[in-house]
């Protein structure tokens, strides 16, 4: 198993089969590899493989029969995936009604410069910049950084966002939501990402980038959505009139530092 940088061998196999499990990998008996499976699958020791399910078991993954092996959790086992159905707005509206949300920073001052160009923001224009974090029963899921320009985040506040979802106070006066541009990547947790989201430091992260416009094709909202994994998954549902049309996805591949299709 080649080791990750500054990652312990033992952590990296709890990371491999904590994501198996969530997969579904074991679903049928439940039953996980014995441990001699796992050293020669792996190419590590007993010691490693038993730190690594010692600590799915801590986390509640896992539960160690004796003279059986060790089976996952029925609570742990992936349950039937629902089918999307959720227009975009009614998806912020299931997420804002199902999670609680901790506002952590709101200020307004000049955006970074790839997040003015998206905005089309003049020169030194300022915009509205609100940081919050989702959770479920007390679980992080959802990290969002905003982002709006001045002139129509006047009523974005940390007392408002405690009460309303950013698009609900955006509709609230008068802004009318187009269309949608849409990117997903995946990027390795920093320091504040990991202690916000409760994960390891240089764990992957889910990265949604979405630029809102209205209805005239101007940007409202630059937004980027991060997620762990193994909590949290998208889902999308791509009606067949727009499959071949860039609504069903356009994948680029960046090599030699130029962008390719």
């Amino acid at each position: 198993m080649p080791r990750a940088p500054g990652t312990s061998l033992h952590r990296q196999l709890f990371v491999v089969l904590r994501d198996e499990i969530l997969r579904g990998v074991y679903a049928g008996s439940g039953l996980l590899p014995k441990e001699e499976s796992l050293c020669e699958r792996f190419g590590v020791s007993r010691i490693t493989v038993r730190r690594a399910l010692a600590d799915l078991a801590a986390q509640g993954f896992v539960e160690r029969r004796h003279g059986r092996g060790t089976f996952v959790r029925q609570d742990k086992l992936p349950l039937a995936r629902p089918r999307p159905s959720l227009s975009l707005i009614d998806s912020l509206r299931k997420t804002a009604a199902e999670t609680q949300v901790q506002v952590l920073r709101v200020e307004q001052t000049e955006a970074p410069p790839d997040v003015a160009a998206l905005l089309q923001l003049a020169p030194g224009e300022k915009a509205v910049h609100a940081l919050r974090l989702r959770s479920v029963d007390g679980t992080p899921v959802m990290l969002s950084d905003a982002w709006v320009p001045a002139r129509l985040g006047k009523q974005v506040t940390a007392a408002s966002l405690r009460k309303h979802a950013l698009y609900e106070i955006l509709l609230a006066q008068g802004v009318k939501f187009g269309r949608v541009i849409q990117e997903v990547t995946a990027e390795l947790s920093d320091p504040l990402q990991a202690r916000l989201m409760q994960t390891d430091v240089g764990a992957a992260l889910l990265k949604i980038v979405r630029v809102i416009h209205d209805p005239d094709a101007r940007p409202v909202e630059y937004i980027t959505v991060t997620m762990t994994p193994e909590r949290s998954r998208m889902l999308m549902d791509i009606p067949g009139e727009t499959v071949n049309t860039l609504s069903g996805g356009h994948f680029v591949h960046e090599v030699g530092g130029r962008p390719r299709s």
